[in-house]
């Protein structure tokens, strides 16, 4: 068990394996949709994970994914193209998770962010409209567009070859979308006796000044006036105190008035 970081700060007993955080299903859906989730026991138990989908073994950061109630993560292609490869009249009981037979269709007691995703995940497709005991959907089926005729096609004035080709950046970005106030990478590690004070200290450091009132200007000046005349009276307390020690007439021995001799 551990406590989710987000603002609802609710007590769980989800465990991203990528993250390495504590995690409740709100977070589950919005900020982890593509990390591997399940029981804090069960990395306990086994911290490995595989971040590829089961299914098609391409990594699952990839391609729109979808969660099961179970936690397991497919994507949601793979998944849709297996379901409809059964029978028409499969029960709902029949379709079931690839990885641990659990069923796919979430109860209808359960509630929560995972399983209202799942649902209207479910609700797009016809094989999981009928398993929830929702009306099918028309499918329309778009005509095929016809092949363009080059013979037939005299006018190639108004053909433009040189228009520019729109150039989309397919990179993959290192953070996964959603994770950016998520900094607990290395939460288990150990860390030194005094690193709290180090942090306090930069804190106190990057924050912003703020200006002084009128009130704590004067009890400031108060201050230093208070230490100037405590450093006078010690500087002139030590000159005064050498000044006599130096001082030929204060010496009992040099006085020609005092006699020191034999008792």
């Amino acid at each position: 068990m551990g406590l989710c970081k987000c603002p609802k700060r609710k007590v769980t007993n989800l465990f991203c394996f990528e993250h390495r955080v504590n995690v409740c299903e709100h977070c589950l859906v919005a900020n982890h949709a593509k990390c591997i989730v399940q029981s804090y026991l069960q990395w306990l138990q086994d911290s490995d994970y595989n971040p590829n989908c089961r299914l098609c073994n391409i990594p699952l950061a990839t391609r729109e994914t979808t969660r099961l109630v179970c936690y397991d993560l497919f994507h949601w292609a793979c998944l849709n193209e297996r379901a409809a490869q059964l029978p028409q009249n499969t029960a709902p009981a029949g379709y079931q998770c690839p990885n641990c037979s659990g069923p796919i269709f979430p109860p209808t007691n359960l509630a929560g962010p995972v399983a209202s995703a799942l649902r209207e995940k479910l609700a797009t497709v016809n094989w999981a409209r009928a398993g929830l005991g929702l009306p099918l959907i028309d499918e329309v089926v778009s005509p095929e567009p016809k092949p363009l005729n080059t013979s037939d096609f005299s006018d190639w004035s108004s053909f433009n070859a040189s228009a520019p080709r729109k150039v989309y950046d397919t990179r993959d970005d290192d953070r996964a979308p959603g994770l950016h106030g998520d900094y607990d990478d290395d939460k288990y590690r150990r860390r030194p006796a005094l690193g709290w004070l180090a942090q306090l200290l930069r804190s106190r450091a990057g924050s912003r000044k703020r200006p002084l009132t009128l009130l704590q200007r004067a009890g400031l000046l108060l201050l230093l006036g208070l230490l100037g005349f405590l450093a006078l009276l010690v500087l002139m307390s030590r000159l005064g105190r050498a000044a006599a020690d130096s001082d030929p007439n204060l010496d009992p021995l040099m006085n020609p008035h005092i006699r020191v001799g034999p008792s």
